[in-house]
């Protein structure tokens, strides 16, 4: 009941006032009857009360004014919680202020006296009659300690269900000031609230074991009397009923926990197949699996949850006998949820290696010792080797046959993929994982190599150590956490050029970014070739969750890795000789090639040769033909002409050196058609260079005399 004495702004004369009022309450409880129905023409008396829907005379019984007793002339709107005396009635129904407008609040009081006539009044020895018939049910709102605060009673007349909250401590028919929520006690305990719409649906979950809560009248809770302070800290689950107005209060209902310091706030998202209206108590009754839904059911987040940093005792530690986690790859060298970051120098074999590893722990083998407890499911994203030339790679590795059908389903590659994994480079990459592998995620991924996916955000490229942390904790963890958390994870990386004996002393140093690398990775490995005469590699790690594992020599045997224990020098030698011999292969293939090319009109510049025959005769992937191509213009075997019109040959605007030419070539062109027959013959036209490339300098040169073919390679004088 508002008490305007403290209330209203001092009148000229507020004693006049204060008379005024007195009597206009008096004669406005005398008619009261005739006043409330003069007021709301179409509300009605039931019992001891005055019904209507609302303040703007609607009908309907949420409106409820006393007729008799102490309380007469006080009246209460369940659906909104206002409420008051006549005066702020009157005041309502106009829109007016009875604080600085009560002068014509009395004013419209006197004139709605004059269309009353007076009624007599129930004696008071008699008991209004309740229309509304006994409760049907009752919740009891608890505070933490398990005082009462307040009672809801549901009844069910014939014009629809209502509820009726009992204010405990002011022993009036209200709701309390604040609103407390529901099951209070449960709450201060528990680490996970779900809020749901209504008591009967927080019941429905309590009775399952859940940590349940409504606000008091549910979707028609006014959000700003409610008090959401005991949710602080909490991580707050909404359910609500499938309808707009549920979500709408979930809504309301998630920014409050916010605002009231919520640890966390999601509002799960109603199946679709779902009928309208339903709700927590309706997927209980119907023997919904409740608890799979609050833990895997869509959701909306609306604040999620902080980290939590976890903690050990020394005493927690001690008596934790449960058995470690199996090794991914024993022994040690990748555990799950661990980093391995694989390096070495350009063209050590870096790829080869991961290909075959990889193939092998998918198949469940061992490979050089390192060991899968069972096949892995091994995702590779790649962005070196189109698919061909991927396709050309696995089919040299060498199986075990019985092993051969898982590593066909668990080894799942891309092709050579030109991204980066930054936001919108990881929105393509975690689909494709994850529809790869369906139900059951991969164990192990591969990114080779980082370079070429790389996103340090602002802070710069791979080599600096805070964009290499950047990209590491926010770009290759969030891949991980998306697919699985205990997903083991190979970074493959370059090294940089060391001396010989700061490798010695710290290989690892050799890695780009290596400050933030060694700091992050579980497990660092190096394939490092220490004489560029030998095939054979050093394999080398560097274990954090394990104790050291020797260095390995490995090398390849017939297409197959393996272990060298001889590294005596016959050995060593048969390898240079084959490599010898494979060089001159190339040599030869690549010199007769540009000259039969030639010979059918066509030339090319390093670029496009090195295009056009990736993976053909024998020659390797498109970087290592430019390779060799740029030897044999070093040594003299392959010199450049740049006038391309002399010979009707198209421009190259975007080449440094211009076309490619070797000692003898003769250039077929088409000639003036013959006068008689019209036919276009081909004549031969011998290519002589006009520059070369320094041997010193690398520089371009002009040739002093064409017709005359230097060589600078010591084998051919």
């Amino acid at each position: 009941m508002l008490d305007f004495n403290d209330a209203l702004p001092r009148p000229a004369n507020p004693v006049d006032l204060a008379a005024q009022r007195e009597t206009v309450r008096a004669d406005l409880l005398a008619r009261l009857p005739s006043v409330l129905k003069a007021l709301f023409p179409a509300g009605k008396v039931r019992g001891g009360a005055f019904a209507i829907g609302n303040v703007q005379g609607d009908p309907g019984d949420s409106l409820e004014v006393a007729l008799s007793g102490e309380k007469a002339g006080l009246w209460y709107d369940h659906a909104t919680g206002e409420g008051g005396d006549l005066f702020a009635l009157i005041a309502a129904v106009h829109g007016l202020d009875t604080h600085g407008q009560f002068a014509e609040v009395v004013a419209l009081a006197g004139r709605l006296l004059g269309t009353a006539r007076v009624e007599p009044t129930p004696l008071r020895g008699e008991a209004p009659v309740d229309r509304l018939g006994p409760a049907t049910a009752k919740w009891d709102y608890v505070a933490a300690d398990g005082s009462l605060i307040a009672c809801v009673y549901r009844y069910d007349p014939p014009t629809g269900k209502e509820y009726r909250p009992w204010d405990v401590r002011a022993r009036l028919w209200r709701a309390p000031d604040p609103r407390p929520l529901y099951n209070l006690p449960a709450i201060a305990q528990a680490k996970e609230v779900v809020l749901v719409e209504g008591e009967r649906c927080a019941d429905a979950l309590i009775h399952k074991g859940v940590a349940a809560t409504t606000a008091m009248n549910g979707a028609k809770a006014p959000i700003d009397k409610t008090d959401w302070s005991p949710l602080r800290g909490k991580a707050v689950l909404i359910w609500p009923d499938r309808d707009a107005p549920g979500w709408d209060y979930a809504e309301n209902a998630a920014r409050a926990c916010v605002a009231a310091g919520a640890a966390s706030v999601a509002i799960l998202v109603p199946p679709m197949d779902k009928p309208d209206k339903w709700d927590a108590a309706d997927a209980v009754s119907e023997g919904f699996d409740c608890v799979a839904f609050l833990i895997h059911g869509e959701r909306q987040v609306i604040k999620a949850a902080p980290p939590v940093l976890p903690t050990h005792t020394l005493g927690a530690l001690l008596d934790d006998d449960s058995p470690v986690p199996p090794d991914l790859i024993a022994p040690r060298v990748l555990t799950p949820g661990g980093l391995l970051v694989f390096g070495g120098a350009p063209k050590v074999g870096k790829s080869d290696f991961l290909l075959a590893w990889l193939m092998h722990m998918a198949a469940g083998a061992s490979f050089l010792g390192m060991t899968p407890p069972r096949p892995l499911r091994v995702f590779y994203l790649q962005a070196e080797v189109q698919y061909h030339y991927l396709r050309e790679r696995v089919k040299t590795v060498s199986l075990p046959p019985s092993r051969l059908g898982a590593a066909r389903v668990n080894f799942v590659a891309t092709p050579q993929l030109r991204l980066v994994l930054d936001e919108a480079g990881l929105a393509q990459v975690i689909p494709a994982i994850v529809q790869a592998f369906g139900s059951a995620p991969p164990d192990l991924i591969a990114i080779d190599p980082i370079r070429n996916v790389f996103d340090g955000g602002e802070a710069g490229g791979e080599n600096d150590n805070g964009a290499m942390l950047f990209f590491l904790s926010q770009r290759v963890e969030q891949l991980r956490m998306a697919v699985n958390p205990d997903a083991g994870l190979v970074l493959v990386h370059h090294t940089k050029k060391l001396g010989k004996k700061p490798f010695e002393e710290d290989p690892f140093q050799a890695l780009a970014g290596a400050g933030s690398l060694r700091g992050y990775y579980s497990t660092g490995m190096l394939l490092f070739r220490p004489d560029e005469a030998q095939t054979t590699r050093q394999l080398i790690f560097e274990l954090r969750n394990g104790a050291a594992l020797p260095v390995k020599s490995v090398d390849k045997f017939n297409g197959t890795w393996r272990e060298v224990v001889n590294t005596g020098r016959r050995v060593l030698q048969d390898y240079a000789e084959r490599l010898d011999a494979e060089r001159r292969r190339k040599h030869d293939v690549i010199l007769q090639m540009l000259f039969d090319e030639a010979a059918e009109g066509r030339c090319y510049s390093a670029t496009q040769f090195a295009e056009a025959f990736e993976g053909r005769a024998g020659l390797g992937a498109e970087r290592t033909i430019r390779e060799r191509l740029s030897v044999l213009a070093t040594q003299g075997y392959i010199k450049f002409f740049r006038n391309a019109e002399d010979y009707g040959l198209p421009p190259l605007h975007r080449s440094k050196f211009g076309y490619q030419c070797v000692e003898g070539m003769v250039l077929r062109r088409e000639g003036p058609p013959d006068p008689d027959t019209g036919e276009i013959p081909m004549w031969p036209v011998s290519v002589y260079p006009t520059h070369y490339k320094c041997p010193q300098t690398g520089a371009l040169l002009p040739v002093e005399d064409s017709t005359i073919w230097l060589y600078h390679d010591e084998d051919n004088p």
